[in-house]
């Protein structure tokens, strides 16, 4: 697990920095994985909540907003912000990452990645109307009602996809094992709060509802 979340972050994987484009008006399941057998320790266990981003403050407010949102699993809940240095630039060091795990007594990590952002753009033809010229009764009175069809300017639509990937690591199975993960799509941008609670909410139910938590 933990080689996996490092080489996320020493890849540069951006997450958070690119959710407010997935702060969208609706959030879907795209697909999920579990492991073939996989059970859930006994509760209460640590879990540690992650988000790959550069930027240092909008990671910090998924993590949390993960945190919480875990934390109504019946799990301990850690946002990573709380026991992780990563300030803005600084090499990363494997050694202190497993340090932290194991000194916090985490059993799981929960740590989320931007995939991609898709940018459609999309041309909506006009209306087409008909002035209000003379009858179809003759044809003087048709040619000029129909001659003047005009078409209301048609217009581009912008939509936004986001996806992202969430993956549950095992941190006491060695360099951590990979039991669940799930794939979301986010569409439409509005406000980043409202999208990472929309996030992390359809995450941990499905999480739930699944039986990995």
């Amino acid at each position: 697990m933990i080689r996996r979340v490092c080489c996320a972050i020493m890849l540069g994987v951006v997450f958070l920095s690119l959710l407010p484009l997935a702060t969208g008006k609706s959030a879907k399941l795209v697909t999920t994985w579990r492991k073939p057998g996989y059970l859930p320790a006994n509760k209460p266990y640590r879990v540690l909540a992650l988000g790959l981003s550069e930027k240092t403050s909008i990671r910090a407010d998924f993590e949390d907003a993960l945190a919480a949102q875990l934390a109504t699993a019946g799990v301990e809940s850690i946002p990573g912000n709380t026991i992780l240095l990563r300030p803005e630039g600084a090499t990363f060091d494997l050694k202190y990452l497993k340090t932290q795990v194991r000194e916090n007594k985490i059993g799981a990590i929960v740590v989320s990645r931007l995939i991609k952002v898709d940018n459609t753009t999309t041309y909506m033809p006009g209306t087409p109307y008909i002035a209000p010229f003379p009858y179809y009764r003759t044809f003087y009175g048709y040619y000029g009602a129909v001659y003047p069809v005009v078409y209301s300017p048609g217009y581009l639509k912008e939509e936004k996809k986001v996806r992202i990937e969430t993956n549950l690591y095992l941190a006491s199975s060695g360099e951590g094992e990979l039991v669940w993960t799930c794939i979301t799509d986010s569409f439409n941008p509005s406000d980043v709060d409202k999208a990472i609670g929309r996030l992390v909410k359809l995450v941990v139910q499905q999480m739930q509802s699944e039986g990995v938590l």
